[in-house]
């Protein structure tokens, strides 16, 4: 089998090994590729591995020789998987790699607004404290989560682990989901309407995928439902999010933090509105990054291929 990863430098920058795929055919590994080279790329390859290259259907016509398709994320909207189906294409993701991954991270943005830690020890470092009268200082309101309700859209695996991770902080639970478990519901947990959860929420954060239905959900009209001073994370996709509407939330105070590791544009534009806002936390898509994490993507990457190989596709989303 001839095999081509079109964009793999993310996954694997050169702290983890291809060498599981090539135990299926001829591996060829590209860091980036450009939407021009695509493809040539891919060529006559059988199987094709994209993170973020897009795999239109022009593309596919074009690759008459492609039998398979692995997205090494878990997103796949950079693939057209409706026209792969016509071709009997099976794409394949990677739903449950990062779990624990993203949701620490949605709590290491969280903490870092409760406490300003980093911008505290740089002053330290300033000198700041030594030329302090008091024993102590702090240059931003600290805030304690305990009895704080955290409004979680989206209460899938990310989402209910970020849950367990609220309640060992004390928090209150908030959930929506497009398909509601009541089973998930206790020891503080509530499953609510997304009103509901607008209005009752101290923190909100998005775990939700994103489709027509969920794209831009976050604007003006349902930020005004949300509290004064509520604090917006999003580790999940940009754009869930209205960026201008939320600039603009932060500036009048609507909303007092934001925390985004995703943009709608990625890389991030020099003009992306959320930059120049002072209460906003912009980080580059790398909740998903830890060594941990992306070793659990290549090892499902690699089984997913091996499925393939033995006529039984897995995690297919287009069957």
């Amino acid at each position: 089998m001839n095999i081509v990863v079109l964009d793999g430098y993310t996954l694997n920058p050169g702290d983890l090994s291809w060498t599981g795929m090539e135990g299926y055919g001829s591996v060829t590994v590209y860091d980036r590729t450009e939407p021009k080279d695509v493809v040539s790329r891919i060529g006559g390859a059988d199987a094709v591995f994209t993170n973020k290259t897009v795999l239109d259907r022009a593309v596919l016509q074009a690759c008459p020789n492609l039998r398979f398709i692995g997205v090494l994320a878990t997103g796949y909207n950079v693939v057209d998987v409706a026209a792969a189906k016509e071709r009997g294409i099976p794409v394949s993701n990677i739903p449950t790699y990062g779990t624990s991954a993203v949701a620490q991270f949605v709590f290491a943005l969280l903490l870092e607004i409760c406490h300003h830690v980093g911008e505290h020890a740089a002053a330290v470092k300033a000198g700041d404290w030594e030329r302090c009268p008091d024993f102590c200082f702090w240059n931003h309101p600290l805030m304690e989560l305990k009895d704080k309700t955290m409004g979680i859209i989206g209460y899938g695996r990310i989402g209910q682990e970020t849950g367990k991770i609220a309640r060992a902080f004390g928090m209150k639970v908030l959930a929506y989901d497009e398909y509601p478990n009541k089973a998930l519901e206790g020891d503080g947990v509530r499953l609510v309407s997304l009103d509901e959860l607008y209005a009752g929420s101290d923190v909100i954060s998005l775990h939700c995928p994103l489709f027509d239905s969920t794209k831009g959900m976050i604007n003006s009209s349902s930020i005004a439902k949300m509290k004064d001073g509520v604090i917006l994370i999003n580790t999940s996709r940009g754009p869930l999010v209205v960026e201008k509407d939320l600039a603009a939330a932060l500036e009048s105070g609507k909303v007092a933090w934001a925390a985004v590791d995703v943009v709608s544009t990625e890389p991030i534009r020099a003009d992306n509105p959320l930059l120049s806002q002072d209460h906003c936390m912009v980080t580059p898509h790398i909740a998903w990054a830890p060594k941990e994490s992306r070793a659990r993507l290549m090892a499902i990457a690699v089984e997913n291929l091996a499925n393939f190989a033995a006529g039984k596709p897995t995690n297919v989303v287009n069957p």
